[in-house]
């Protein structure tokens, strides 16, 4: 089979094309042909060596977000059968509650092996089943960014209705927060430096924009929409760059879920916090019964996840540079097969 590999840090030059031998399934495992993969910040991240977590460079097979059918069972498999179209969960030890102590140590494409490859081996318990209504690539998108943004929104403090959510930019973790929001009957504030990304921001349900080039001191421009009380909950994919400023659009109670590293910034005063009333807390994907929930709204509210671009298999160093780039709205996709 098919498959990339990555044994070092080299950047955009970090994938390399393999063949490997295809596994087979062994009790408990299921077999998967692998049939879409998205790409997630994180990958370019440790392409360049700058990922905080474990990574495991012998060989590593990149990428943690894929979708694909069962295509053999090892045995005593119960959850699933042949055929069934399904995704990998994210850290595959972490199924519920809170997070296990090993989920960085299990977590796809880092610690070990992804799905940038034509076939898979997985224990039965880390897969889940996709939403009908979503095509191989629609699905790929969510194991990573969509449980990431539903994490933000449902973890500790479940979204309310008629509650205002701030999202930060319009990558794919951002774009999953403005749609399963406004699934939620919430009212959506999202940021971006585009007009024209600001655009397809309110298409898929925003309420509010702010172009944070027009409006440096973006955090007063929240609290003018809000009349002066702050938004409920921030999907905060910044980092220590964005983070004072989402803290001061944050009303007091309010929830932030700490997402990204995209923004570099100075160190966070505590007192920041502490005079905000706010929560502030680390979002690291989340387990498989969030990833199952998340599913079931997805499934009735038929959300359609956003696809930017969608890369052959035989492209995927150019959907790694056309991340790296970071012109896109929602995920950047590579069709396997």
């Amino acid at each position: 089979m098919r498959a990339y590999e990555m044994s070092a840090a080299n950047g955009l030059d970090s994938w390399t094309s393999a063949e490997r031998p295809t596994p087979e399934p062994g009790r408990g495992q299921v077999l998967v042909r692998m049939r879409a993969a998205s790409l997630n910040y994180r990958d370019m991240l440790i392409c360049e060596g700058r990922y905080p977590f474990a990574v495991n460079l012998n060989r590593l097979i990149p990428v943690s977000d894929g979708a694909g059918e069962v295509v053999a069972l090892g045995e005593g498999v119960r959850r699933f059968k042949g055929g069934e179209r399904v995704a990998g969960i994210f850290s595959q030890s972490w199924l519920g509650g809170a997070q296990v102590a090993d989920a960085w140590e299990t977590a796809l494409g880092g610690a070990i092996d992804g799905v940038l490859t034509e076939y898979r081996v997985f224990d039965e318990d880390g897969l889940v089943t996709l939403p009908d209504h979503l095509s191989f690539e629609e699905g790929a998108t969510l194991p990573c960014a969509a449980v990431t943004a539903w994490n933000a929104l449902y973890g500790l403090k479940p979204l309310r209705a008629g509650e205002t959510v701030l999202t930060l930019g319009t990558g794919g973790v951002s774009v999953f927060a403005i749609q399963l929001a406004r699934a939620a009957g919430a009212r959506v504030i999202a940021t971006s430096s585009s007009d024209a990304k600001l655009e397809k921001a309110r298409a898929l349900g925003a309420h509010d924009t702010i172009n944070y080039r027009n409006h440096p001191d973006w955090e007063r421009e929240v609290r003018r929409l809000t009349d002066g009380i702050g938004v409920d909950h921030v999907v905060e994919v910044g980092g220590t760059g964005t983070l004072p400023r989402s803290i001061a659009a944050t009303r007091p109670g309010g929830h932030i879920g700490l997402i990204g590293l995209l923004a570099q910034g100075e160190a966070i005063d505590p007192l920041a916090i502490l005079g905000a009333s706010c929560i502030v807390r680390g979002v690291a994907v989340g387990p498989r019964e969030m990833f199952e929930d998340m599913n079931r709204s997805i499934t009735l509210h038929r959300i359609a996840p956003v696809i930017d671009t969608v890369y052959g298999f035989d492209e995927a160093p150019a959907a790694l540079a056309a991340l790296a780039k970071a012109s896109h709205v929602g995920k950047i996709m590579i069709r396997i097969g």
